[in-house]
């Protein structure tokens, strides 16, 4: 599924939000723009990306295709629903086996009427602080999903919030906690909860490196120290999750190779190791998508 490389584990080649956020800095349609910032990444080691734009999020396949072919990169496309404020009417009249049936042809046939398969279930996502019934319908379904064809579970944790439930839910319906991780887990500034959902076996991300409007980037680091120093290397990912023009460099954004030019320089110089920081862009994510 991977090529070998740096792999980005989060992010969204194109999203249009704007229907709720109401302004055009939420509609991520600016192919020239997000190629070079795709070739700029290749020259720099990344051969992957994971996309986690679902139908919720005016997904375009074919587009995301075009940009895999014209930069070289492999990008992995999704399939799902994300979180309540954005899920389509289909998960309200469809019953939990017959959206777990959808994404199921997504992954074995191809998402909507292209033969791209997905060979991811996510993001699904949680309100802040609760699932509501629509999301819980969902998740229920990824858990079907998962179990019939084997692909891995990204989520969505609205601010970082609601992480330790979803461990537990994936839990009690009996999904394998080595193909989920949590997503957005950086938001809460709060590095035990991470370890009490490492404890529990599943992946978690670091994926809005660069946000420092939510969190600044030297609390992640040092959450990162302290999860490396409590042994789960083995258990995380790094990405950005850029979802707006304004993220991107034409716009005087810090664009998607912050991460590599800025974020791992100053890791590296605060004690994380290079061996965590291979783990979390190379190895972590090899194992985790090529896992049987």
């Amino acid at each position: 599924m991977l090529k070998e490389g740096i792999t980005y584990m989060h992010e969204h080649t194109t999203i249009d939000l704007s229907r709720l956020k109401k302004i055009d800095d939420t509609n991520l349609n600016c192919y020239d723009e997000t190629v070079a910032e795709y070739k700029k990444m290749y020259s720099k080691g990344v051969r992957n990306i994971v996309d986690v734009t679902n139908l919720d999020m005016c997904r375009n396949p074919l587009y995301v295709q075009r940009v895999a072919k014209e930069t070289g990169i492999n990008i992995v496309q999704a399939t799902g629903f994300y979180q309540e404020k954005f899920l389509p009417e289909l998960v309200t009249t469809a019953t939990i086996d017959q959206l777990a049936a959808f994404m199921i042809n997504e992954i074995q046939v191809g998402i909507e009427e292209t033969e791209i398969k997905a060979q991811i279930i996510g993001e699904i996502g949680t309100s802040q602080n609760q699932m509501t019934k629509r999301e819980e319908k969902v998740f229920k379904a990824s858990v079907i999903a998962q179990q019939a064809t084997g692909v891995p579970i990204t989520t969505h944790t609205t601010l970082g919030t609601f992480g330790h439930e979803q461990v537990g839910f994936f839990k009690d319906n009996q999904a394998d906690l080595n193909k989920i991780v949590i997503g957005h887990v950086d938001l809460t500034g709060d590095v035990d909860y991470i370890l009490h959902m490492l404890d529990q076996g599943v992946y978690v991300e670091f994926d809005t490196i660069g946000k420092e409007n939510y969190q600044p980037d030297s609390l992640r680091i040092a959450m990162l120290k302290e999860i490396e120093k409590r042994g789960y290397s083995d258990k995380v990912f790094l990405s950005m999750d850029i979802t707006r023009k304004s993220n991107l460099e034409y716009m005087g954004g810090m664009g998607y190779s912050y991460l590599l030019d800025t974020f791992i320089p100053q890791a590296l110089e605060k004690g994380v190791s290079q061996d965590f920081i291979t783990k979390m862009l190379e190895q972590n994510p090899h194992e985790f998508m090529n896992r049987k």
